[in-house]
C-alpha cells in the first residue's frame, strides 16, 4: 500500500490540478463558513428559545445525528455522481437548513421546529464533508504532496472570518435570518465558481475489477482493524475540536462571567490558531510523521483545555490558543491516513469520518448533561479523558512506508517519478 501523496504519479496537466486545488481551498473554506455561521449564533440562539445547558446539548444534538445520517451514504454517493455534484446536493441541504433554523430562532419558534432545521444542516455538511475529503484526497494524490492539512486550514479561516462576522452580527442584535441569507448567497457564489474546477471523476480513482470484468467484491471497511482504529484518533480529534466550536463561547459567557460577543471572540481565537496549527503542521508532518507530531497535538489540546477551565479570564484566552492548535490535525491527518490507498478511500475515508462524527452526537449532550451537574465550564475538562484514548492508538496513522511524507522516496527508473 502507499501513502496518499505518492500512489501514483501526476496524470494529469499540472496547471489542470493546480486549478482544482484552488477550487478545493475554497469549497472548505465555504463549509467553514457555513458552520461558524451558525456556531457564532449559538449562545443567542440559547437566549432568544431560553434553553438550559441540557436543553441546548438536546437542540444541538440534532445537526450531529444529521451529519451521521450523511456520512456512510456520502462514499456512495460520491461514486455514483462524483466529488463536485454530491457537494452541490450537500450545500443545498445544508443552506435551506440553515435558512429555516435561523427563521424559527428569530420567531422564537419550538425547538424541535429548530432541530428539524438543524437535521438538514447536518445532513448536508455529512455529504459535503466526505465529497471535498475525496477531491482534496484526490488531488493530493495528482499534486505528489501532502496539502490536506491546508485544505484544512481554508476550512478554519472560513470558520474565522465568518466566526468574526458572527461576532459583530451578534453584538449589533442582527436577526439570525438576516445573518444567515448573507452566509447562503456568499456560498453559492462561491461554489458556482470552484465546482467547474474539481478534476474530472477519472481521476477519483476506478473501481477494482476482477479478471472477467466484473466489480471485485472486497471485504467491507468497517472490518478493516486499521481503518477502525483511525477511526478512533479522529473520533478523539473531532471531540477535541467540536467541543470548542459548540461550547466553548458558552463557557467563557457563563464560567467566565465574560458577554456574549466577549465569548464569540473566544471561539474566534480558537478558530484562528487552529488554522495557524494546520499551516504550519504540514511541514512539520512532511518532516517528522504524522504520530510524533499528533502526540505533540493532542498533548497542547489538553493543556489548553486545563488553561481555559482553571485559568483567569485573561489565561483561558491564551488557553482557546493553545488548545486551537493541539486540535489543528487530528482530522486532517486521520482523513488523509483513510486515503492512503486511494483504490478503498471512498469506503475507508467514509467509515472513519463516520466513526469521527459520533463525538458530534455524543458531545453535545455529553457537555450538557455534565455542564447541568458541574458547570459548561468545567465540563470540558472530558476532552482529556478523549485526548487519552487518542494517544493509546495514534500509531494506526502511520504513513504506510514507514517515513514521513517529504522524506526521500525510490524513484520509478522508468518515469522518474517518486513512488511510495
Amino acid at each position: 500500500m502507499t501513502t496518499a501523496m505518492s500512489a501514483a504519479a501526476p496524470t494529469l496537466d499540472p496547471t489542470r490540478v493546480r486549478s482544482a486545488r484552488t477550487a478545493v481551498f475554497v469549497v472548505f473554506a465555504l463549509a467553514g463558513l457555513v458552520f461558524a455561521s451558525w456556531a457564532a449564533r449559538i449562545a443567542d440562539t440559547k437566549v432568544a428559545l431560553g434553553l438550559s445547558a441540557g436543553e441546548l446539548g438536546a437542540t444541538l444534538l440534532a445537526a450531529s445525528v444529521g451529519s451521521v445520517t450523511g456520512l456512510p451514504l456520502a462514499g456512495k454517493v460520491s461514486s455514483r455522481i462524483g466529488a463536485g455534484r454530491t457537494v452541490a446536493l450537500g450545500a443545498v441541504v445544508s443552506l435551506v437548513g440553515l435558512l429555516a433554523t435561523g427563521a424559527v430562532v428569530d420567531a422564537q419558534g419550538s425547538r424541535f421546529a429548530v432541530m428539524g432545521g438543524l437535521f438538514l444542516v447536518g445532513l448536508g455538511v455529512g455529504l459535503w464533508d466526505v465529497a471535498m475529503n475525496l477531491e482534496g484526497a484526490t488531488v493530493e494524490r495528482e499534486l505528489g504532496t501532502s496539502v490536506m492539512p491546508h485544505f484544512h486550514a481554508a476550512f478554519s479561516g472560513g470558520t474565522v472570518l465568518s466566526a468574526l462576522v458572527g461576532a459583530g452580527m451578534s453584538a449589533a442584535g442582527v436577526p439570525l435570518l438576516a445573518h444567515f441569507a448573507g452566509a447562503v448567497v456568499v456560498t453559492v457564489a462561491g461554489a458556482a465558481w470552484a465546482l467547474p474546477r474539481f478534476l474530472p471523476r477519472a481521476a477519483e480513482g476506478e473501481e477494482a475489477v476482477g479478471a472477467d470484468g466484473t466489480p471485485r467484491r472486497q471485504r467491507s471497511a468497517w472490518l478493516e482493524p486499521r481503518t477502525l482504529l483511525i477511526g478512533v484518533v479522529v473520533l478523539a480529534a473531532a471531540f477535541t475540536e467540536g467541543t470548542a466550536n459548540d461550547w466553548l463561547a458558552v463557557a467563557f459567557v457563563e464560567g467566565h462571567e465574560l458577554p456574549a460577543w466577549a465569548g464569540v471572540l473566544a471561539f474566534a481565537t480558537f478558530l484562528s490558531f487552529m488554522t495557524v496549527g494546520r499551516l504550519v503542521g504540514t511541514g512539520l508532518l512532511d518532516r517528522h510523521g504524522r504520530v510524533p507530531v499528533l502526540r505533540i497535538s493532542f498533548g497542547l489540546a489538553v493543556l489548553g483545555a486545563l488553561l481555559v477551565v482553571f485559568g483567569p479570564a485573561w489565561l483561558a484566552f491564551v488557553g482557546t490558543a493553545v488548545w486551537g492548535v493541539g486540535a489543528a490535525l487530528g482530522f486532517p491527518v486521520g482523513m488523509s491516513a483513510s486515503a492512503d490507498d486511494p483504490e478503498r478511500a471512498a469506503a475507508r475515508m467514509s467509515v472513519v469520518a463516520t466513526i469521527g462524527y459520533v463525538a458530534f452526537i455524543a458531545g453535545p449532550p455529553l457537555l450538557g448533561f455534565l455542564g447541568d451537574h458541574v458547570g459548561v465550564l468545567h465540563a470540558l475538562l472530558v476532552v482529556g479523558a478523549l485526548a487519552i484514548l487518542a494517544l493509546s492508538v495514534v500509531t494506526s496513522v502511520r504513513e504506510p512506508d514507514g517515513r514521513p511524507a517529504g522524506a526521500a522516496r525510490p524513484t520509478d527508473p522508468a518515469a522518474g517519478s517518486p513512488l511510495g
